[in-house]
């Protein structure tokens, strides 16, 4: 590696260990990823303890808490701590407007987030975050595990030069792209964004490199041929660095809380012809400044 690329490592992985007295934080990898033990989300959280989670949150953006045998109305009420609820889109028939029931259909050709992304960055103000609750993994624990990944660590990574490039650029996401050739469900609304390809995080004010191959379009200041080109190079970096990345291997009744400003995250799509069945709540962010 480049001595800016160790730099960029030592930097992350050298701060002092934050204490926790109402919780126990054990990461998952050096740069991502966290479970949280000693909560219980069937009951109201003390304000210590919710501002403890808070902390752990923007220090190791995913966090993963086991054996959470919740109701609706306990994720819900979890969610509604960190802000406004984002209801879904579409609305569902029945049930809840902010949870997104996610059935993997037996024998499905795919499933939704299979590639690289984050949720919802074509909207003009993108999700703060996403909670998943899997009630029912794949039968016997084979497969479907989610990968993340640090995107302020991928724009540390790169070479100063390209950080100089990529600071006075924006991108094209459109909400169309995700659906390939697939028909839209009745009743989605589609939005179309321009965004930093750098943001800055609103709470800790880090750089996030802020493009995927789910969502953006394009770099509006370059020829088509040279946006592609920097755009597939950037996802490369994303897929290709594990250094980037926790995984997690999901048991019934867990629920992962992940920050969509600073983190990607990939589906494995890997439990054919197996069912899954989860509950996500997103929660509504702000607008994205460079």
């Amino acid at each position: 590696m480049e001595q800016y690329e160790l730099d960029a490592i030592e930097r992350l992985t050298t701060r002092p260990a934050r204490e926790y007295r109402t919780i126990e934080v054990a990461p998952l990898t050096p740069v991502i990823g966290a479970e949280v033990s000693g909560v219980d989300l069937t009951r109201e959280l003390p304000d210590d303890q919710l501002a403890e989670i808070k902390a752990a949150f923007l220090d190791h953006h995913v966090l993963v808490l086991r054996d959470q045998d919740i109701s609706p109305e306990d994720h819900l009420r979890f969610a509604a701590h960190f802000g406004e609820l984002r209801p879904v889109n579409p609305p569902p028939v029945d049930g809840d407007p902010h949870i997104l029931e996610i059935v993997t259909a037996p024998g499905a050709e795919d499933v939704a987030g299979n590639a690289w992304h984050a949720d919802g960055t074509a909207d003009a103000e993108p999700s703060l975050g996403s909670m998943l609750h899997v009630l029912n993994p794949p039968e016997g624990g084979s497969g479907g595990d989610t990968l993340f990944a640090n995107m302020h660590l991928a724009y540390d990574m790169l070479s100063p030069t390209m950080r100089g490039l990529l600071d006075g650029l924006t991108s094209i996401h459109d909400g169309l792209l995700a659906f390939g050739n697939r028909p839209i469900p009745k009743g989605h609304i589609t939005s179309r964004s321009e965004h930093p390809v750098v943001v800055r995080h609103p709470e800790t004010d880090r750089k996030i490199l802020y493009v995927n191959p789910i969502y953006t379009q394009r770099i509006p200041q370059l020829s088509e041929p040279e946006s592609q080109a920097l755009l597939d190079m950037l996802y490369r970096t994303t897929a290709g660095r594990p250094l980037l990345h926790c995984r997690v291997r999901w048991a019934p009744h867990t629920l992962v809380f992940w920050d969509n400003r600073c983190v990607q995250h990939h589906v494995s799509y890997d439990y054919y012809p197996l069912t899954r069945y989860a509950r996500r709540v997103a929660i509504n962010g702000g607008p994205l400044k460079g």
